[in-house]
């Protein structure tokens, strides 16, 4: 079973592996400035993995400097990252990515209220892949 905090914190590992392996971020002549991000993206991950209040804060706005100074790496970061972070990062989700997080958020909230066991990924999966029937 998987519960959102650590879906979630797989993502953030994850996007922070993609953007090790771009050219920006590595090697003797990378830029300061972008090395600072990747260092700011480890204390995200770190943050929220020990749940850490200004974790929230600290990914919307990493979420918002990537899409502003790196807007060719947003690719590599899951959206589910825009929508936990939200704030300002909702300006940067379609309409239709919204109204699924926000299905996926009513769904959540009414297997909670029922007291039922929740796997976020499959609730997950049902809100996304409509069709899908595989199991995680």
């Amino acid at each position: 079973m998987t519960d959102s905090h650590a879906f979630h914190l797989n993502l953030l590992k994850i996007a922070y592996n993609n953007l090790l392996q771009q050219d920006a971020f590595k090697g003797e002549d990378a830029d300061p400035v972008n090395l600072e991000f990747l260092d700011q993206f480890s204390e995200l991950v770190e943050g929220y993995e020990t749940h850490q209040p200004d974790a929230f804060d600290a990914g919307q706005d990493l979420m918002v400097r990537l899409v502003r100074t790196y807007p060719q790496y947003v690719h590599l970061v899951a959206r589910d990252l825009f929508w936990l972070f939200g704030g300002e990062c909702l300006h940067f989700m379609s309409d239709e990515e919204i109204n699924q997080f926000q299905q996926l958020d009513e769904a959540l909230a009414e297997a909670e209220a029922q007291q039922s066991e929740i796997d976020y990924l499959q609730l997950r999966q049902a809100v996304f892949e409509p069709g899908s029937d595989t199991k995680h």
